[in-house]
């Protein structure tokens, strides 16, 4: 039997948006409608959909610039097509279900959730791009960053499966989760990657790879991904992992991060998951130059300066804790709202 491949011009016969099924000539007609008339949101649906339904067979995306400048890159819309298939398979999708779309489709979170709804065949809804997006409404599958699902406790039980990324879920924020009713997971995985292509239940310590996804380590001790279904070549990382199995993963930090204070290699995204419950501002720890150790660990806080008790360090290892704290009124961030570390640590040398 042949199975004709799926493309970019199929749409789900079980495909809604908004609660409207629209066929693949009807979704230039919305698309219009958006642009002309939609909010800012909604224009980003529209152009996204123009550019889906195209014949060109990829798309340009911007990527978040977390860790450089953002840059255009191309991707396959094949390669998104069997990503989203992927996701399906791996959080046991079907045609019918309900999912939201409370991330801008201006970049590839966004896109991709629209992406499985015409594949999966989903029934899409659209809301406001803002941080308390759900409305009183019970939904299948919801893609969130943690913000949002900070600021949606009182409605998560109206979702039974989330998956949460663009920034790392802080160990509160897990605790809180695990007693809720909604089955939750955080993502691993970047624009180059077509979102995720690694799943860590909250709860656990371990990423495991979407179907057909494979990793390894290199000399460095960085993730390597291979998919050949969505990549065309291994992506090598700069997250340093250990490696459980081919399929499994922990993941330790970014290793443009990694503090190396005295011989000892310290990674911030450690030091700061222990000290989530004790700082309420936003807040990050680096590395400075020390002509003694190398470097020396700072913790930089969005704050006016004030008194912090040495207490608060007492969850750190002796390594771990700062040799120093600087304190910014506002930091810089990407325009997906992370923090850009090494800006905001130009911009705290500037004020010392």
């Amino acid at each position: 039997m042949i199975i004709q491949e799926l493309t970019h011009k199929k749409v789900h016969n079980r495909f809604k948006l908004n609660g409207y099924y629209y066929s693949y000539d009807d979704m230039r007609t919305i698309a219009y409608e958006f642009i002309k008339e939609g909010n800012e949101e909604e224009i980003h649906i529209g152009e996204f959909l123009l550019e889906w339904l195209d014949e060109d067979l990829y798309i340009e995306v911007q990527t978040s610039g977390t860790t450089g400048n953002p840059k255009v890159i191309k991707l396959k819309k094949q390669a998104m097509i069997q990503s989203a298939l992927a996701t399906g398979d791996f959080f046991n999708l079907r045609p019918g279900n309900s999912a939201l779309l409370c991330l801008s489709a201006k970049y590839i979170a966004g896109k991709m959730m629209i992406v499985r709804a015409l594949i999966l065949g989903l029934e899409l809804d659209t809301v406001v791009v803002d941080g308390k997006p759900l409305i009183e409404k019970e939904y299948d599958f919801v893609a969130m960053v943690p913000l949002q699902v900070e600021n949606s406790f009182d409605k998560l039980d109206q979702i039974k499966k989330i998956i949460i990324g663009g920034a790392p879920v802080s160990n509160a924020l897990a605790i809180k989760l695990q007693h809720t009713t909604v089955a939750a997971y955080e993502t691993y995985g970047m624009t180059e990657t077509i979102t995720h292509i690694g799943v860590r239940k909250i709860g656990e310590d371990n990423f495991k790879t979407l179907p057909n996804v494979f990793v390894k380590k290199d000399d460095r001790g960085c993730l390597v991904i291979n998919a050949t279904k969505i990549l065309e070549e291994e992506i090598v990382t700069n997250d340093s992992v250990e490696i459980i199995s081919e399929s499994e993963f922990k993941w330790l930090g970014r290793l443009d991060n990694v503090i190396n204070s005295g011989g000892v290699k310290l990674f911030p995204e450690q030091i700061e998951a222990k000290l989530q419950e004790k700082i309420t501002n936003r807040f990050f720890v680096a590395g400075i130059e020390d002509e003694k150790l190398g470097q020396k660990l700072i913790l930089i806080i969005e704050s006016e300066e004030k008194e912090i008790p040495s207490s608060l360090f007492d969850v750190l290892d002796k390594f771990e804790k700062p040799k120093a704290i600087a304190f910014l009124s506002k930091f810089v961030v990407t325009e997906t709202g992370k923090i850009n570390r090494l800006e905001t640590l130009e911009k705290t040398k500037g004020a010392n």
